[in-house]
């Protein structure tokens, strides 16, 4: 069984940067795509950026420019640096893993961007 653990996020002024990290454990054969998402409150889950295993990345529109997403192949790890963020960038942020057969989730991280 794979699991995905998030950590990295907080509280942060506007403007302001944070690096999440999103580490996967257990029986891991491969990983293809891992991306980032995430859920504000009252609002449905959306995508925020994703990357493949050779590193092809994709970027929601409203993140382009201040947030990159990058991985660690060997350590199974993936990232996302946010800056420039702003008080609408808050919301709990979910790692997500493509197995292939199946995805997996992490449970999230808590962002939150004061104005």
């Amino acid at each position: 069984q794979v699991q995905l653990v998030e950590s990295g996020g907080g509280l942060v002024q506007a403007g302001g940067s944070l690096r999440l990290s999103c580490a996967a454990s257990g029986s891991i054969f491969r990983i293809n795509a891992m991306g980032w998402y995430r859920q504000a409150p009252g609002k449905q889950r959306e995508l925020v950026a994703t990357i493949t295993r050779s590193g092809s990345t994709n970027y929601a529109d409203s993140v382009k420019g201040r947030f990159t997403i990058s991985r660690d192949n060997d350590k199974y790890t993936v990232y996302l640096e946010m800056n420039s963020l702003k008080p609408e960038d808050t919301a709990v942020y979910y790692c997500n893993a493509d197995l292939g057969l199946r995805g997996v989730w992490g449970r999230g991280t808590l962002v939150t961007v004061s104005s």
